[in-house]
């Protein structure tokens, strides 16, 4: 059953990216949280993410800048590799504090904590006008590389940063969107590599037919909604998403998913 609702729910996030605005990894994370234990849900989605990535790299990625994927896209692999070392180092520590509500005992994480924070911040990020108008120089583009490779591994939103240091790089609509997609599969390769020391511990072996069904599917969804949308924009959905994120947020920093 899992499977069954994992691959519907890939399939029906990877087209809804193309409505709302969000990126897959923003929407799917949580989404495997409800099953899986934080570290686990990360990492399956990072496997999906970077398929989906690599799909999209053989119809995209000869179009990349190579002059910023060397500025932006360095820092980026680099400050991957602190965010999931980190990330595997807070997943083992000890609960902050518990507490009992409606007779059941509940225990708040670190690593729920601090992923709970990230997906409010980067869906605020994607919901305020304000964050969708801010820009960088191109004289920021190491910044923005390592500030959005070092979230990236840390909890794999990445997006709302690489777009807003990207978008004033000079570079055409074509060339954007293939530099953010080379950019974004050499993070998922990176945190997945760091990741991949523990696979066998969190069980990621275990999972091999949901992985498949799963990218499979959200590889058919971003098909189907590249050719239904070509990323339009509904603010309604986009709302509707975002506040639905912050309450899965909630719920997983307050250790009751």
């Amino acid at each position: 059953m899992e499977i069954l609702i994992l691959s519907v729910a890939a399939f029906l996030v990877s087209i809804l990216t193309f409505f709302s605005g969000f990126g897959l990894g923003t929407i799917l994370t949580p989404v495997f949280m409800v099953f899986f234990p934080v570290d686990l849900a990360i990492a399956l989605t990072g496997i999906v993410h970077f398929f989906n990535n690599v799909f999209k790299l053989i119809l995209v990625g000869g179009k990349a800048d190579r002059h910023v994927l060397l500025r932006f896209g360095i820092p980026a692999v680099i400050a991957a590799f602190a965010g999931a070392y980190l990330l595997l180092r807070i997943t083992d520590t000890a609960p902050l504090f518990s507490y009992e509500l409606a007779g059941k005992a509940f225990e708040v994480y670190p690593v729920k904590l601090i992923i709970s924070l990230l997906l409010i911040l980067f869906a605020v990020m994607d919901l305020l006008p304000y964050f969708s108008r801010l820009r960088f120089g191109k004289d920021k583009l190491a910044l923005g590389g390592a500030l959005s490779g070092f979230f990236g591994g840390l909890s794999g939103n990445q997006g709302a940063l690489r777009s807003a240091f990207l978008i004033n790089a000079g570079l055409s609509k074509e060339a954007f969107v293939a530099t953010a997609v080379v950019v974004s599969t050499f993070v998922d390769f990176t945190r997945l590599s760091v990741y991949a020391t523990r696979f066998t511990k969190a069980g990621v072996h275990q999972n091999i037919t949901l992985l498949v069904a799963a990218t499979l599917s959200a590889i058919a969804g971003a098909y189907l909604g590249n050719k239904l949308l070509k990323k339009v924009t509904m603010k309604f959905i986009q709302t509707l998403v975002a506040f639905m994120l912050i309450v899965v947020s909630l719920a997983l920093g307050a250790g009751l998913i």
